[in-house]
């Protein structure tokens, strides 16, 4: 085999590698377990009356250089909710204070771990608010 094929197999070698070290470091949503920030891995809500779950995920490009952090959780950390049959992915967002996570429609803040903010915002009506407290 010549020179050139050599390369190949070591550049297919270091892909594959690349390709498992990022499967085998998907995040495994575990009830109890502990995230970053303090944040569970999965939380279970009672949100405008029906249940929720919230699982949040440090996200594949956190990096601890990164300046604006807040509570733990740096830019590319994202929130997985589901509720009443949808499912949201909600992005960190760049608010000082408090993580808050929101895709411009839904917003949910962790302020009052407690009382969660979860609200939907529909065009330029008024901003609806989901009461939230923690199950179980």
């Amino acid at each position: 085999m010549g020179r050139g094929g050599l390369r190949l197999l070591r550049g297919i070698a270091v892909l594959a590698g690349l390709l498992l070290a990022l499967l085998g470091a998907a995040p495994v949503c575990a009830e109890g377990a502990a995230g970053a920030a303090g944040f569970p891995q999965e939380s279970h809500y009672r949100c405008g009356g029906d249940p929720l779950s919230a699982v949040f995920q440090p996200g594949a490009v956190d990096a601890t250089a990164i300046p604006n952090q807040s509570a733990g959780t740096a830019p590319g950390s994202f929130l997985l909710v589901r509720w009443r049959g949808i499912q949201l992915q909600l992005p960190r967002t760049n608010d000082a204070g408090p993580p808050s996570f929101s895709d411009g429609k839904w917003w949910w803040s962790v302020e009052q771990p407690d009382h969660p903010q979860f609200r939907l915002r529909q065009g330029l009506g008024p901003i609806e608010e989901f009461a939230c407290e923690p199950l179980g």
